[in-house]
């Protein structure tokens, strides 16, 4: 399955955004042969379970021009990437702990000339800058992840939706959200994508 997954979904790409989604494949699979990034096995489905898992953010969220957003443990960039792709008004800053990522996302950014994304080399706990929002996916059990982005949560507020964390999760997620129960909201991905794969995959969302 490629590029028509996306279409399916978000049919109003304007062109930039179509090739910049087009190019994706065949970036990742040369990077990929070099740095390993997304499972071997899991290359050929690079639209379904990584660029549209990443954008099932966007159909959560539509972010207001302008808006910052800090994603944790981008790996080879993702969520990320395809969300910069969509969100061109919105800045990204894309980090990870491990430099060989950071160099496959930096350069799949460069190579479809992304303007509004940043990649550092950097872990969680050494990121000082505020955002409004921090999104991550399925990096570590979520009060972990709240204990060390917190500090990064900007108090200023553009969106409609108060600034805080997102996270993409898989399975059941009740435990990890159970100190945020009163105030996270979990969204089943399977309301929007209806293939099986997405079954029983959450957007979390916990304001800060």
């Amino acid at each position: 399955m490629g590029i028509e997954i996306i279409n399916k979904y978000f049919p109003n790409l304007s062109d930039n955004q179509q090739v910049q989604l087009e190019s994706l494949m065949e970036l990742y699979r040369d990077w990929n042969s070099k740095i390993n990034v997304i499972s071997r096995r899991d290359i050929d489905n690079l639209y379904e379970h990584h660029v549209l898992h990443s954008l099932a953010i966007a159909k959560a969220f539509n972010f207001q021009p302008g808006t910052e957003i800090l994603d944790f443990g981008t790996g080879g960039g993702f969520p990320g990437i395809p969300l910069a792709i969509l969100f061109p008004e919105c800045s990204f800053k894309l980090i990870d702990g491990t430099g060989k990522k950071i160099l496959v996302a930096t350069e799949v950014a460069k190579a479809i000339q992304l303007k509004n994304v940043v990649a550092e080399h950097l872990r969680g706990e050494q990121e000082t800058g505020k955002f409004d929002f921090v999104v991550s996916r399925a990096v570590m059990p979520l009060p972990d992840l709240m204990k060390i982005v917190k500090k990064n949560i900007s108090k200023k507020q553009q969106n409609a939706m108060m600034n805080g964390v997102i996270c993409l999760k898989g399975g059941n997620v009740e435990a990890e959200i159970q100190p945020y129960r009163r105030i996270a909201e979990v969204t089943e991905i399977s309301q929007w994508f209806k293939e099986e794969w997405f079954k029983e995959k959450n957007v979390i969302y916990v304001p800060v």
